[in-house]
């Protein structure tokens, strides 16, 4: 059954064979209705297993919290159910939307198919590993079978850079402040569609968050799957090679105020109140949190502010063992783990505001969870939690040092 769907699916992607991968990442796992589960179910009643090493995306579930659900008992009940199908057919039960930071990276060149957009961008881009967009039900055929249609990002010549971003002017502070990574990529995937961009002008030292804060928004504004940083990421040690030699279709440079702009639109809401400070999509690494304990140790949230962070358990167990988390809970904040709030009804508050550092969580909260949002970098949601309105850093998006 899962190869007759995948053999289907390479007929319409027009691929002439099938490729053997190395792993999978599934987003099926994520309950959205009946179809999914029973689709699941028909799997496992057959027999299937998975062939390869394969994690699996957030599930719409807190297994270790249930409590923290806001659904109904019914919606949990099958989702819990959806969960425990891809367990039973040998899928690792990391239920995180970076597998890449603590479970599975794959190797620069590797054959993989993965699931979700900011691990798909992430897998391509940061560790040149090799994946098309997949999606619901075609992820897991693709893990029973191990094989995945030759076509696309799978093949070199599917990797091209097309567009050059070129950076111009922007400051130095900036550039080394972790909320510009998804402002960037906000406007690259809003400006690049299908199409791979590349990067001209980011420092040799950005760190990997900044990069899946950066893909993760670009894969939310547009459908960017692969994007090229010259420098810095490993198939684009010159344009050049980003390009394959070949001059790019379109040269677009972006200033200090087209970046603003982008800027504003991560924002559906005015400065002001604040009801939810949401961090973690993608899942928070301990590096950020790292970053985030000093923050709260002198601006802990106003009690009226629900503040939620999304992880996994690997780093969840990191943190119980740096003694860490204890002080995040006496600190008033919440760890979710197995999902996020993107997905999964976890927010308490039903109207108002929700402040996060996160591209992708401010493309989607508005729809997801009725929401309006407020974006902004780590320290601004700190504080602005802490005052339980809207703190800026007026100097950060207008210094010219």
């Amino acid at each position: 059954m899962a190869m007759r769907i995948l053999t289907t699916m390479a007929k319409v992607y027009r691929a002439e064979r099938l490729l053997d991968i190395e792993s999978a990442h599934i987003d099926g796992c994520l309950y959205h209705g009946l179809s999914g589960l029973e689709f699941a179910e028909r799997l496992l009643d057959g027999g299937a297993r998975v062939s390869i090493p394969t994690t699996m995306n957030v599930g719409a579930i807190d297994l270790m919290h249930p409590e923290y659900f806001q659904g109904t008992k019914e919606s949990a009940d099958r989702a819990r159910s959806l969960m425990k199908a891809y367990e039973a057919m040998g899928c690792r039960p990391v239920w995180t939307c970076a597998p890449y930071q603590s479970v599975q990276r794959p190797r620069l060149g590797a054959q993989i198919a993965w699931a979700e957009s900011n691990a798909i961008v992430f897998a391509n881009s940061v560790l040149g590993a090799r994946t098309n967009r997949y999606g619901d039900f075609i992820d897991i055929c693709a893990a029973i079978t191990g094989r995945a249609p030759a076509v696309g990002l799978h093949l070199t010549e599917g990797r091209r850079g097309q567009l050059l971003f070129r950076l111009t002017d922007i400051p130095a502070r900036l550039l080394s402040e972790d909320s510009f990574y998804p402002v960037l990529g906000y406007f690259l995937g809003a400006r690049s569609g299908t199409k791979i961009p590349v990067i001209e002008g980011l420092p040799a030292d950005t760190t990997e968050d900044q990069l899946k804060a950066l893909g993760a928004a670009a894969a939310s504004s547009g459908a960017v799957a692969l994007f090229h940083a010259i420098e810095v990421t490993p198939e684009a040690p010159t344009a050049s090679a980003a390009f394959h030699e070949r001059p790019p279709e379109k040269i677009i440079d972006i200033s200090l105020s087209d970046l603003r702009a982008a800027l504003g639109r991560l924002s559906t809401a005015p400065d002001g109140r604040i009801n939810v400070v949401a961090l973690g999509s993608p899942h928070f690494s301990i590096e950020e949190f790292a970053r985030l304990m000093p923050l709260l140790s002198y601006l802990p949230p106003h009690p009226e502010v629900e503040f939620i962070v999304c992880t996994n358990r690997i780093i969840l167990a990191a943190l119980e063992e740096r003694g860490w988390s204890a002080a995040l809970k006496s600190a008033g904040v919440q760890m979710v783990v197995d999902t996020c709030v993107v997905v999964a009804p976890l927010v308490r508050a039903r109207s108002g505001v929700l402040m996060t550092n996160s591209g992708k969580f401010a493309h989607y909260a508005p729809g997801n969870t009725g929401l309006q949002v407020v974006f902004g970098s780590l320290e601004e949601c700190v504080r602005s939690a802490a005052l339980g309105r809207v703190w800026r850093d007026k100097e950060l998006w207008h210094s010219r040092r």
